[in-house]
Parts: structure tokens; sequence; C-alpha cells
């Protein structure tokens, strides 16, 4: 009996490890690709012979893509199993890169991007959810700690990735090189990954709400990338704004008489849950931008090659990197708390620090300020999923990581859009369009300066931002207490 029960707990923690594996990889290339355009974008629309308004897109359809369909994808997987719509995620994320490297206009690459982000809403809302059901739960910070950090590597890794690449090869090589990696990643998830999940079998897909919620976060991205690029009037722009709110209040009323519904509202009452969502999108608006503002600083202020760029940021992936799994295991052991609210909390101060920078700032403090900002991250991220994912039912987890998913992805857009918008508050946006679409020939230096004060402004209002995310994180209480996942049913090879 002994030796029975110790080779299943070797069976469950050799497949923790093969789910935290493929999960990994996964999660990395659709955080790559998060970012890997926009180094490339203006060899993209020179190639295409793009406008301004089409360049904007090229980027914003894989956010919309992966963002539009994630409360669905996880719905689906509570009742189909996260394994197979993971696996299927591999597969429409390979697809959606293999056909934007052989777009041959803008609207093909728009549309492939779209199917690309498709598939990475697949892979990331998904993870997470695999890898509750199969760690226990005193080590769940630590492996979301790893696979968190993965994303938020592979999304600053994509201007460092993508200035390599372009140095050597063409735009179409930031997205075929993923094809031999998507099709390894599907075969492997195919074989390796077995389903643990607590699922809601046969039970029906919510519809209208989903086709409510799809009006609603679509035309709120919509809205803030028009105002944000100025490519719409303010009507345009207001028409949105209401549409979006009347998707919203559809979406709430179908929710709560829907015996089945797509979001299961009553998750919101759960303190936990809701304050670690709310410290989420208000993290991911402070810091979605920063390592673009960063590549622009580099680049327009600075005068540096894309390649240079992306190198010199590099400091905040290696803290990033140390620090997020090192936050996720002794988060396991002490809480969330202390570890949400001090990344937060130096996250603001980076934020503020960069905020004091100008074209004399010399770089051995920039790279405090940006070891001071991965370190913030990676302390926040792990232990904040943790909570987030360790405080709902495990029938409930696919939802929960899809509700998730959605409010990181809405922030992380809105970062984008509101850094432009702040900048054009010192700079006027006619500048700052000449200034980006330059590529940093011809500006005088009288415009560098005026641009750096606004990059400066943009920093001041992203660091009052996240320190607003402190008071929901330490409001939502300690740790909900997580269900010991099931064994794997067929692990043992």
């Amino acid at each position: 009996m002994r030796a029975s029960v110790g080779r299943r707990k070797a069976i469950r923690i050799k497949y923790k490890w093969t789910v935290l594996t493929v999960t990994t990889v996964g999660v990395l290339m659709a955080g790559l690709d998060s970012r890997i355009v926009i180094v490339g974008l203006p060899q993209v629309a020179a190639s295409l012979r793009a406008d301004a308004e089409q360049a904007i897109w090229i980027t914003q359809a894989y956010v919309l893509g992966s963002t539009v369909a994630l409360l669905l994808i996880g719905r689906v997987s509570d009742i189909t199993g996260r394994v197979k719509l993971y696996t299927g995620g591999f597969g429409v994320f390979t697809l959606g890169s293999l056909l934007t490297s052989l777009a041959v206009n803008p609207a093909q690459v728009i549309a492939f991007r779209a199917v690309q982000g498709l598939g990475s809403a697949m892979l990331f809302t998904n993870s997470a959810a695999m890898i509750v059901d199969a760690t226990p739960a005193e080590e769940l910070g630590l492996s979301l700690g790893i696979n968190q950090v993965a994303f938020r590597m592979g999304s600053m890794a994509g201007l460092t990735v993508s200035g390599i690449i372009l140095s050597i090869l063409d735009w179409r090589a930031l997205f075929y090189v993923n094809v031999p990696i998507g099709i390894f990643g599907t075969a492997w998830a195919h074989f390796r990954l077995r389903e643990m999940g607590k699922l809601e079998r046969g039970a029906p897909i919510d519809w209208g709400g989903f086709a409510a919620f799809t009006v609603f976060i679509f035309s709120l991205l919509l809205a803030l990338t028009v105002a944000a690029y100025g490519v719409s009037e303010a009507t345009t722009i207001l028409s949105l704004l209401l549409l979006s709110v009347a998707g919203l209040v559809v979406f709430v009323i179908l929710e709560r008489r829907h015996p089945h519904p797509l979001l299961d509202l009553k998750l919101l009452r759960i303190r936990e849950f809701t304050g670690g969502l709310v410290a989420q999108i208000l993290n991911a608006i402070a810091f979605g931008a920063v390592l673009l503002l960063l590549s622009l600083y580099f680049q327009l202020v600075l005068d540096k090659k894309p390649l240079e760029a992306g190198l010199l940021i590099i400091p905040t992936d290696i803290a990033t990197l140390a620090a997020g799994p090192l936050s996720g295991r002794l988060s396991d052991k002490y809480g969330h708390l202390p570890f949400t609210t001090t990344g937060l909390a130096v996250t603001s101060l980076s934020l503020y620090l960069f905020s004091t920078t100008d074209a004399s700032t010399a770089y051995p403090l920039l790279v405090v300020y940006m070891m001071l900002l991965g370190t913030g991250l990676g302390l926040f991220a792990s232990p904040n999923i943790s909570s987030i994912m360790g405080s709902v039912p495990p029938e409930r987890r696919g939802i929960a990581s899809g509700f998730r998913a959605t409010f990181f992805n809405v922030g992380y857009t809105i970062s984008l859009n509101l850094a432009i918008l702040i900048t054009t508050f010192t700079v006027p946006y006619a500048l700052v369009t000449r200034i980006i679409s330059s590529g940093g020939t011809g500006i005088s230096e009288a415009e560098r300066i005026l641009f750096a004060q606004g990059l400066k402004t943009t920093y001041l209002w992203l660091a009052g931002l996240n320190t607003l995310a402190i008071l929901p994180s330490m409001l939502r209480g300690r740790r909900a207490h997580a269900e010991e996942p099931p064994l794997p049913v067929a692990a043992d090879p």
C-alpha cells in the first residue's frame, strides 16, 4: 500500500512538471507575438504600402482577436475540457502565424493577426486552469509564477527578438519562425497532456451572453484605439462607447437570468477574486505601455537603433525572470498579500523614477530603474494570479481564467492607447505622429527634448494608476483554500 501511494505521488509530481513545461512554451509564444511586430511595424507597413490606420490595426488586431473570445473559451473549457482547447489553440496560433507570413496586403495581415490572437487566447486562458488542476495548493504560486513570467518575458522579449530578426531577415520572418515551434507544441500537447479538470459536461453555452459581451468588449477596445490614434471623429468614438455600455448592460441582464451563464456573476462576490481582478487591470494599464515607451525613448530621444533599444531593455527582463518564481515560491509559504503589495509599490516607484529621466540620464541609472520595474512586476504577478485562481471552485476555473485574461488584455490595450493620449497632453498629436513615423531621422534637438518631456508626463500618470491598485489588492483578504487536484488518469508512461 505504501509503495502504491508513493508511486501515485511520483506520477502526480511528474505530470505537474509536464503541464508546466508544455503550458510555459505556449504562453511564451503568445506573449512574444503580442509585441514582436512593434519594432518591425515600419518595415511591415512599408513593404505592404499600408497607411497609418492600417498599420495601427496590424498591432491591434492581435489584441482584439485574443480578447473578444476569452470568456467563451473559458466557458467552453469548463464544459468540454481544457486540454482539447489548449491543443487546438497551439494549432490555431501556428496557422495564424503561417498565414500572416504569407499575406500580400494589409487587410490579410490584419485578418491573420486576429487568427493568431484567437490562438493565443486559447493558450493563455487554459494554461492557468490546467496548472491549477495539476498542482498541489501549496506549490501553486511557484508554478503559476514560472508560467506568468514566461508570458511577460515573451511580451518583453518581443521587442528584442524582432530587432535581431529584422537585422538579418525581412519582416515575414517575424511570423514564420513560429511555425516549426507551433507544430512541435501542438503534437507535444496532444500526446502528453491529460484532462484533469472538474467539468460541467453537457451544459449549454450561453450564446446570447457571448454576443452581448462581444459587442461590449469590441466596441470598447475599438473606441480606445481610434481615440488614441486620432483616426476618427469624436462622434464616432462617443457612439462606440455608448454601444459598449449598452452591450455591458445587456450582458449583465442576460447573465443574471441564464441558468448556465457565460460568466457566473456570483464569482464577483468572492472578495479575493474581485480584488485580484481590479488590482490586475490597474497594474496592466500602468505597465502595459512601459516597454514601448522605453523603446521609443532609446530610439527617438537617444537615437539608438531598434536592435540596440531592445538590448538596452534587457535588464527589465532579467529582473522579472528572477523575481517571478521566487515570489511565487515564497507566497506559497507566507501568503500573497506581502508580495502583491510590495510588487505594486516597487512598480509605482520605478514608474515615478522614469518620470525624472531625460536625454542626459546616465544608462547605469536607467538600469536601476528598469530592474526595479522588472522586480515589481515579478513580485506581483504570480501571487496575484495564484490568489485569483485559488479563490474559485474547481468547476469554475476555466471561466475564472478567461475572465482574468480578459481583464489583463483590456488593461494592456488601454495602457498602449492611454500612453499615446497622455503624451499628446505635452506634445501636439501631429508632432507625436511625425516623430514616431520618422524612426528618429530628421528630428530636431528641440523636438527630442519635447518628446522626452511627454514621456516623463506619461510615466507620472502611470505611476499614479498603479498606486491605486494597492488598495483593492490589500482589501481582498487572504487566499481561499484550494482543493487538492486529482491524480492524472493516464499520465504514467
